[in-house]
């Protein structure tokens, strides 16, 4: 008997373990990567893997940024060679509610790019501009996405991301009122411009397989180099 009320004991403690633990998961679904990724959750320890897994599933990337509402819009396939041009292009658009202007206007992105640069803008850029500035950014300024091109423009060697749309390289920002912040001007500085740089980069780390800043090497010196390589998928990151 006592066996016997012992095992249903430990087996309902196990019940309401197993409970707890899936309401755990379903509340917080943005740190384990076997959930499904929700573009309105929050940035955690699993977004980035999700976000490169994109990569792989352009259909389910689109239907992520419609069901919150984005405006980036497919854009027609791109081939230059074997190792340059993208069938996934997702037209970077702001939104009716007045989101952020990237300038150049209506650049193309990856849609795992896209979907990245939604969640980094929504829940780094805006936040840390809050904090530095009391305002919200309008206009991110930038180098550009796809580009034919080998790293660091070489005649051999391996491809950069930019080859498949798969980066997007940050120039700088205008917050609201005007006040204009620049990568190759302010990251080296000592007021608020380099606090709110250092950290838009440090919130893109937690996001994208790749982030190169000044920190990393005089050829981003100008700009921040966001991408989505695929070694994203192997917990490997580099953040410089």
């Amino acid at each position: 008997m006592r066996a016997a009320l012992l095992f249903f004991l430990i087996a309902g403690a196990l019940a309401v373990a197993v409970i707890e633990a899936a309401a755990y998961v379903a509340l917080h679904r943005q740190h384990f990567a076997w959930t499904d990724l929700d573009l309105d959750d929050p940035i955690g320890r699993a977004s980035a893997t999700k976000l490169a897994a994109l990569r792989g599933d352009a259909d389910r990337c689109a239907a992520l940024l419609a069901d919150v509402g984005a405006a980036e819009r497919p854009a027609p396939p791109v081939r230059q060679s074997a190792s340059c041009g993208y069938g996934d292009g997702m037209r970077l658009l702001p939104d009716d509610q007045g989101s952020v202007r990237l300038s150049p206007p209506a650049p193309v992105a990856s849609c795992a790019m896209a979907a990245s640069l939604l969640l980094w803008e929504r829940d780094v850029v805006q936040p840390a501009a809050e904090r530095h500035f009391g305002r919200q950014v309008t206009t991110i300024g930038h180098f550009g996405t796809y580009s034919c091109r080998r790293l660091y423009g070489r005649s051999e060697g391996g491809f950069s991301e930019h080859a498949t749309a798969n980066a997007f390289d940050v120039a700088g920002f205008t917050v609201a009122g005007g006040r204009s912040v620049s990568v190759l001007r302010d990251w080296r500085s000592s007021g608020p411009e380099a606090a709110f740089l250092h950290e838009v980069r440090d919130g893109g780390c937690r996001l994208f397989a790749t982030t190169l800043s000044p920190d990393y090497n005089a050829a981003h010196a100008n700009h921040l180099h966001l991408d989505q390589a695929g070694r994203a998928l192997r917990g490997w990151r580099m953040c410089r």
